[in-house]
């Protein structure tokens, strides 16, 4: 990069704050193209980070699961010959109940290719010690984690029956939530421990804190790359350098991976 790191920094900073790639132009004065290319880099640099250290981490109950956004159209509006890459782009998180770690993300279609590749992310993520899972009633779940995870976890589904939205509420109103099930899949999970909360919560902090993720938002991403690089650089910030409220440290510092908070600087270093 031609520019001075703080400045670049503070361009990271404000993304990771939210702000969309216009409002962090006008507010640093650099070019909207800099600024895309800083993002890159760094969600490069962060990949790398968590590839490197969260590698067999002990862990106790994961939670998985999918949150929804698009990438230059909305699916519907996809037409013969467009970029695959194109339409809906969920993102697969598995988050680490009590140290609060992102332990593996994937980015792709709602399949069964991208799910496969996601669990065995989270294989390479995890220790061999036996650990309980939890995921929403996805299907392609199921064969994924017995298929990879089998010898290590217990795994249950928590399904959540939905209601269609009464006549007369707006058109986004969230969907009522009027029961829920429990459905063990592998070995012998404990039914106080299956829950999915914390990573739905963690799907909310991420709408607040990724602009591409707002909905009705003008700010969703045109290209993969850049959709894949702002996520990158959240997990890598979120991990290693936001303070947790709920256990006042990073989650990396919980898990025992790092000894300190790392500033943006630090983990982009």
């Amino acid at each position: 990069m031609y520019i001075p790191q703080e400045k670049a920094i503070l361009a990271l900073q404000l993304l990771l704050e939210g702000n969309s790639i216009s409002s962090t132009a006008r507010i640093t004065g650099l070019d909207k193209n800099t600024i895309m290319k800083a993002l890159v880099l760094a969600g490069e640099r962060c990949e790398r980070v968590m590839g490197r250290l969260i590698v067999n981490v002990p862990v106790k109950d994961v939670q998985c699961d999918e949150i929804w956004s698009f990438i230059f159209k909305k699916e519907k509006r996809r037409e013969i010959g467009d970029d695959p890459s194109f339409g809906d782009a969920y993102c697969f998180v598995a988050i680490e109940r009590h140290s609060k770690l992102v332990l593996n993300f994937a980015l792709g279609k709602r399949d069964q290719a991208t799910t496969d590749i996601f669990i065995e992310g989270l294989r390479h993520a995890t220790s061999g010690q036996n650990f309980q899972i939890t995921t929403d009633g996805f299907i392609p779940y199921a064969s994924s984690i017995d298929t990879t995870l089998s010898d290590r976890v217990d795994y249950a589904q928590f399904v959540k029956v939905y209601r269609a939205t009464p006549e007369g509420e707006r058109r986004y109103s969230p969907a009522e939530v009027v029961a829920s099930e429990v459905v063990p899949v592998v070995g012998s999970p404990d039914p106080a421990r299956i829950c999915t909360s914390h990573v739905e919560r963690q799907n909310l902090t991420m709408r607040m804190q990724i602009r591409r993720l707002t909905r009705l938002t003008n700010g969703f991403s045109k290209k993969f790359e850049n959709h894949w690089a702002a996520l990158a650089l959240y997990f890598g910030y979120y991990n290693f350098c936001r303070i947790h409220k709920t256990i006042r440290v990073t989650p990396a510092m919980e898990a025992g991976i790092t000894d300190h908070v790392w500033d943006l600087a630090e983990l982009l270093a």
